[in-house]
C-alpha cells in the first residue's frame, strides 16, 4: 500500500512538472526553428538558431534594449530595499500612535489597480517635463520613480522585521550605535535572506514591467527588452522563432538571478533570520 502510495505521488508530481516546463522547454525548441515550424507545432529542435540570432540582432538593437532593462532593473531594486526596508523597519521598530492607521492607509493603497494611476502619472511627469527634462516623460528616472517601492515590500519588510531579535538592538544601543547605524550595521546584515527574496521579486517585477514603460518611454533608443519584443509581434508578418529566440534571451538574467539566490530566496519567504 505505501508502494503504491508513493508510487502516485511521484508519477503526479511528474506529470504537474512535466506541464510546468513545458512551455519554457518549448519556447527554447521553437527558437532554433523556423517561423512555420513554430505555427505548425513542432516539438523537435531545428537547425536555424544562429540564423534567427542574426535576423534578431539585425531587426532590433537588442543589446541595447538589454543594457536599458537593466539599469531600470538594478537601480529599481537597490532603491526598493533600501526605502522598503527602512520603512518596514521603522514601522515595526517604533512605536507612534498614528503609525497602525498610516499603515492600514498604506495597505488600501495596494487596492488600487495600476490602471487608474497612469493617466495622473502621465501627467505628472509631463508636466515636470517643462521644468525638469531629466526626470519627466521620455526618461529612465520616469520610469524608476513610481516603481522604485510599494506597499506590498514595505509590509513584506514589516513581517520579517517581526521576527528580529529585539535583544540584538538593545545590546547595540549599549554599545553606542546611532538608530541607522542599528538599521545599516545590525538589521541589514542580520536579514539577508529577507533583502534576498524582495530583491529577487522586484528585479523580475522591474524587468518584466511593460505598461508603464510603454506609455512614458517614447524614443526607440529608450524602450526595454519588453518593449522591442511586443514590437517583433506586432508586425504585419511576425517571425514566431525570432520572437521565441527574444524571450529565451531575455528571460536568462531573472532565471540566472533567481537559481544563484533561490536558497536564500526560500529561507527569506519563510521568514527565517541569520
Amino acid at each position: 500500500m505505501a508502494k503504491l502510495k508513493r508510487t502516485f505521488t511521484y508519477g503526479f508530481l511528474s506529470v504537474v512538472s512535466l506541464a510546468s516546463i513545458f512551455p519554457f522547454l518549448w519556447m527554447i525548441v521553437s527558437a532554433t526553428n523556423k517561423s512555420v515550424d513554430v505555427t505548425k507545432g513542432k516539438l523537435l529542435p531545428g537547425g536555424y538558431l544562429v540564423e534567427n540570432f542574426r535576423k534578431l540582432v539585425d531587426s532590433i538593437d537588442l543589446w541595447h534594449a538589454m543594457w536599458n532593462s537593466a539599469k531600470i532593473s538594478i537601480i529599481t531594486t537597490v532603491l526598493a530595499l533600501l526605502v522598503g526596508s527602512l520603512a518596514g523597519y521603522g514601522f515595526e521598530i517604533y512605536r507612534t500612535k498614528a503609525k497602525d492607521a498610516v499603515f492600514t492607509i498604506l495597505l488600501m493603497s495596494m487596492m488600487i489597480p495600476f490602471a487608474a494611476l497612469m493617466v495622473p502619472l502621465y501627467q505628472m511627469f509631463a508636466t515636470i517635463s517643462r521644468n525638469f527634462s531629466v526626470i519627466g516623460v521620455n526618461t529612465l528616472p520616469a520610469v524608476i520613480l513610481p516603481t522604485f517601492t510599494t506597499a506590498f515590500l514595505i509590509f513584506f519588510f514589516r513581517q520579517s522585521a517581526k521576527m528580529f531579535p529585539k535583544d540584538l538592538l538593545e545590546a547595540g544601543r549599549i554599545d553606542g550605535l546611532s538608530e541607522i547605524g542599528l538599521f545599516f550595521r545590525v538589521f541589514m546584515p542580520t536579514m539577508k535572506t529577507t533583502y534576498s527574496a524582495a530583491g529577487i521579486i522586484t528585479f523580475m517585477s522591474s524587468w518584466n514591467s511593460y505598461l508603464w514603460p510603454l506609455i512614458v518611454l517614447q524614443s526607440p533608443e529608450k524602450k526595454t527588452i519588453p518593449l522591442l519584443i511586443s514590437n517583433l509581434g506586432s508586425s504585419y508578418s511576425p517571425d514566431y522563432g525570432i520572437i521565441m529566440l527574444a524571450v529565451v534571451i531575455s528571460t536568462i538574467p531573472t532565471a540566472l538571478v533567481f537559481f544563484f539566490m533561490q536558497k536564500h530566496f526560500v529561507a527569506g519567504m519563510t521568514g527565517s533570520v541569520k
